[in-house]
């Protein structure tokens, strides 16, 4: 009897596993890993190590990479497919994931270059790269209080 019981309670638990786990959650169309935890300026940069400087750098490159394409729709995560209306279809979601992909194989592709060849790069030519880009991605904070979403 006990045995029937597990048994019973064992095939409840995986029908209802494999029911929660096909169900499509939404996917975010900036991933939630963009965000920038600090803005610096030139003096505080200009003390950096040159490895610190590296890391900013690939990290600035990572976030306006996986930003930038998007700012039509959004420039924060959280943000949907459902949100703007499009239909949360096998075609759109199938499309959102290939360009995610291949968001990720340019970006793992430009790191593998950057990671070869910029530590070769000037110090001053680095600090003035993050401070542009980090006004790039302060400007995008302007853009969106400008924007609904």
């Amino acid at each position: 009897m006990k045995t029937k019981i597990t048994l019973f309670c064992l095939t409840f638990l995986l029908m209802a596993g494999m029911g929660y786990a096909q169900t499509n959650a939404p996917k975010s169309i900036i991933s939630q890993d963009v965000r920038i935890s600090k803005y610096h300026d030139r003096k505080e940069l200009e003390t950096m190590q040159k490895g610190s400087l590296l890391n900013l750098y690939i990290e600035r490159i990572e976030i306006i990479v996986k930003i930038l394409p998007y700012i039509a729709f959004a420039t924060k995560p959280g943000v949907t497919m459902s949100t703007f209306g499009i239909p949360d279809t096998k075609e759109n979601r199938k499309a959102l994931d290939d360009q995610i992909s291949a968001t990720t194989n340019y970006f793992l592709s430009t790191m593998d270059f950057q990671n070869k060849i910029l530590p070769y790069s000037d110090r001053a030519n680095l600090v003035a790269a993050i401070l542009f880009y980090e006004e790039t991605l302060k400007s995008l904070h302007i853009y969106s209080q400008n924007n609904r979403f």
